[in-house]
């Protein structure tokens, strides 16, 4: 039988707390969530490793992201308790459970289907009352529920989709790992009087989210 209390325990203290992370509330959200929960069968002893799990059926290629990349995007968001937050690609449920801990209410958006029936299931079964997952694409986000005062892209992205900074309140945050390759960079965008500004906040490898690809140029004759 699999201790995962303790393992969550040794993931906070070897994994979040030496990642530099000090936000007592972020700390405290991934110590009342059973990770184990969200990840399949399989691979349920792998849930507090410090890397990526692959969360998708065959041929989805989807990931939970490592609990340290996680908690960074989580203090670099400053998400307060009476915050709206969106969720963007949430898989099986997991950021979502987390960011309930941390804010009033949040959607995550989810295009994979099964995976929306998945997490649904696990957050009622957890009792998680103020999250709920739709289904819909993820470059475009959930405009008829926006403004969002944070939204959290579970995974690396070419660029963050313009569709999705407009859906930020005024002072939202917008946290994401950009960049093409391997290695790329948490940026955190904050709206101000219409616009949004970039700010470079850390560097971080994480598998890319199916569904935000960068644009193509139109065709000029």
């Amino acid at each position: 039988m699999i201790d995962f209390a303790t393992q969550r325990h040794n993931m906070i203290e070897s994994q979040v707390r030496t990642g530099g992370i000090t936000d007592y509330r972020v700390i405290a959200a991934m110590a009342a969530v059973p990770r184990e929960e969200f990840v399949p069968a399989g691979r349920r002893a792998l849930a507090y490793m410090g890397e990526d799990i692959e969360i998708g059926a065959e041929g989805n290629q989807r990931y939970l992201m490592a609990p340290m990349t996680f908690a960074r995007m989580l203090q670099q968001a400053a998400i307060r308790p009476e915050d709206v937050v969106l969720d963007v690609g949430t898989g099986t449920g997991y950021s979502a459970a987390v960011l309930s801990h941390l804010a009033q209410s949040v959607i995550a958006v989810e295009a994979d289907a099964g995976l929306v029936a998945e997490a649904s299931a696990v957050l009622a079964r957890l009792g998680i009352g103020n999250a709920a997952v739709v289904e819909g694409k993820h470059a475009a986000g959930l405009a008829s529920e926006a403004p969002f005062d944070v939204i959290v892209i579970e995974g690396r992205v070419p660029q963050v989709p313009d569709a999705l900074l407009a859906q930020l309140g005024e002072n939202g945050r917008l946290v994401a790992v950009v960049g093409d390759g391997a290695m790329a960079r948490g940026v955190v965008y904050t709206r101000h009087g219409g616009t949004a500004s970039a700010r470079h906040a850390f560097d971080a490898a994480v598998p890319p989210l199916a569904g935000i690809d960068r644009p193509v140029p139109a065709f000029v004759f």
